[in-house]
């Protein structure tokens, strides 16, 4: 019932037809509420290859690991993840303005620095700019079937979710530079055309 999320991204033609034969075998043989998901004994070195993974942030299970501080699970999944996608498994790291997932920000660097594991700036981006925020809300009621003035109506999202410039990037992860450069370095190591 509660399935953790990844991010894989192709680094070479091979990754994308890798990405492929995962996704369609998902839609094919293990839809889960009307959800496509991809078991995770499916994959192997040789399944993944050409494809980086990013283990997902708070969403991801190394992330849920941390945010229970459990950090004998997590070292756990870790080795599933190297061992999966070799020189290829970076640690997400987000900083939405939300007190949970910025402290898991913090046990999440710690880790990666213990692991000696790559870790990767990432943002959620929910919207454009900070004053489409109210904008953003209203339409998440709407689907959730709330009221904006409702006191007690989940509040999954921040206003600091918009798409961030380079320098309000930098400034973000000032104390964690190399979780930015890590960035660069993932777009460096994809080389991807698809026509």
């Amino acid at each position: 019932d509660k399935p953790s999320r990844v991010l894989l991204l192709c680094q070479s033609r091979a990754g994308y037809l890798h990405l492929s034969e995962l996704l369609s075998r998902a839609y094919r043989f293990n839809q889960y509420r009307g959800r496509a998901e991809i078991d995770p004994s499916w994959l192997d070195a040789e399944s993944t290859a050409g494809l980086i993974c990013l283990s997902g942030g708070p969403f991801g299970d190394i992330g849920r690991a941390l945010a229970n501080d459990n950090e004998a699970q997590a070292a756990r999944l870790l080795e599933f993840w190297r061992s999966v996608f070799p020189d290829r498994f970076y640690l997400e790291v987000q900083r939405t303005g939300d007190p949970a997932v910025d402290a898991l920000a913090r046990r999440t660097l710690r880790f990666a620095s213990r692991e000696r594991l790559p870790a990767v700036a990432t943002h959620p981006v929910q919207f454009m700019r900070p004053e489409d925020f109210r904008a953003h809300e209203a339409r998440v009621c709407i689907a959730q079937g709330y009221i904006l003035g409702d006191p007690r109506r989940p509040r999954q999202f921040t206003p600091q979710q918009y798409f961030k410039t380079q320098a309000e990037m930098a400034a973000l992860f000032a104390d964690a530079p190399q979780a930015l450069a890590n960035s660069v370095e993932i777009a460096k190591r994809c080389n991807l055309t698809i026509e």
